[in-house]
Formats: C-alpha cells, structure tokens, sequence
C-alpha cells in the first residue's frame, strides 16, 4: 500500500515528497497494468478504492450506487488504459473517468433520491481547516449543502490531496478557477458556522 501523508518532522516538505513517491507508484503500476499485470491491477484498485468512493458520494450520497459505479468507473478505466500516457499522473486522468461515470449516471435519470443516515455514510474526513471549528456531523451537514461543483473542489484537493492543477484537469476548468471555487466554499462554510455561533 502507498505511504499515508502523515505529519511528522519536515512538515510540508515532507508530506510533499510522501505524494511524490505515492504518485510515482501509481504510475508504475499503471504501466505494468497496462503491459497486463494483474498484480499491478489490483494493488492499483486496492490503493484507490476508498478515495474514488468518497468522491462519487458527492455525485450521488449513496454508498450502494457509488460501489455500483466505482465498479463502472473501473471497467472504462480498464477499457481506456491504453490511452493513458505513460509517466504522466495517473490521478488526474483516473478521477476524470470517474467524474464523467459520474455524471453520465446522473443524466441518465437514473438517480435516486436516497439519502443514508448519517451513520451510514461512508467515512469522509473533512478539511483539516474546518475539522477544529465544529463537529463532524455539522460540517458534513453544511458540506452537503454546498453546489456539487464547491463539493468536488473540497474533495479533490483538500480531502484527497490533488494540486488545484490536477483538480483543474479533472473539472476541465483552470487552475485558477478551481482555487477560487475552494475559498469560496470554505469562506462560506466558515461564514455559516460564524452564523451559528453568533444566535447561540
């Protein structure tokens, strides 16, 4: 398994060269899956399961439809792999075949209205600049409030690491915009929790 961003001595730094040798690894097992390696195959599915499904739930906020399209996400993926170009990020282009399983879903009028109990969810951390100012329940409950397109910014970059370079690629927007995108929702987040301390 891939090494986890934890904080230690060395800080930023460190944390970004953990990403570096995580990305590293990605691509290495993307090359050999494509050469046909089934080992490279499932540690790949293995290592991107969890992340893939916390973003789908922000298209569809259910955990059984996002496993059903996790599991399609993976046969477009195992369908395109040779279009992937080899040393390139491997994130980038995977989350953007999973957006657009996503969102073809969502055309289809297939969607359901269902929402999970709280706690059934599935575990989605939230962003380490909101996780002091309130309780999981109450951010999650304002993060689901926000547009999809302010909720896959917060996913993409601050909860599943990508730069606003690769969030831009897989949104099909600049660079730029996707930062924007992100201070707006955090700034409102922020805003809403101000609210609520203030009428307590």
């Amino acid at each position: 398994p891939l090494a986890r961003n934890n904080q230690r001595p060395g800080g930023k730094a460190s944390m970004t060269a953990d990403r570096r040798a995580d990305e590293d690894r990605l691509v290495d097992l993307m090359i050999g899956y494509q050469k046909g390696g089934m080992d490279d195959f499932e540690e790949l599915f293995a290592t991107l399961k969890q992340p893939l499904l916390r973003y789908l739930w922000t298209f569809v906020r259910n955990s059984s439809v996002a496993e059903d399209l996790l599991q399609e996400t993976f046969l477009q993926i195992h369908r395109a792999r040779h279009t992937y170009t080899p040393r390139r990020p491997v994130r980038p282009w995977i989350y953007a075949i999973t957006r657009h399983v996503a969102l073809m879903h969502l055309r289809s009028g297939r969607r359901r209205k269902e929402f999970l109990a709280e706690d059934a969810l599935p575990e989605v951390p939230v962003p380490p600049e909101m996780e002091k100012l309130a309780d999981r329940a109450t951010i999650h409950a304002m993060l689901s409030e926000l547009p999809r397109q302010s909720q896959e910014v917060l996913m993409l970059h601050h909860l599943l690491g990508l730069s606003f370079d690769e969030v831009g690629r897989v949104l099909g927007v600049a660079p730029g915009t996707a930062k924007v995108r992100s201070h707006r929702a955090l700034k409102k987040i922020r805003s809403q929790l101000d609210d609520q301390g203030g009428s307590s």
